[in-house]
């Protein structure tokens, strides 16, 4: 039996470093792409874009703030 899936989605496209943190968020759940199109594009759920982007600028912030407490060792 088939289930339905949302189909409607957002294309987004990005540098590959910032498609693989969207590739490591989605792994945990696998509920934010659609599909995996290319090294700089991919196709995410419109329902969870807003979300997506939140838990992205928390992943980039972390790693920042990692960086700079590296480099002040």
């Amino acid at each position: 039996m088939l289930t339905p899936v949302d189909a409607t989605g957002v294309l987004v496209q990005c540098d590959p470093s910032i498609k693989a943190i969207i590739n490591k968020i989605d792994a945990a759940r696998n509920d934010f792409i659609v599909e995996d199109l290319d090294d700089e594009t991919v196709l995410i759920k419109e329902t969870k874009m807003a979300e997506l982007k939140e838990r992205l600028k928390e992943e980039l912030r972390d790693t920042v703030k990692e960086a700079e407490e590296s480099e002040s060792d």
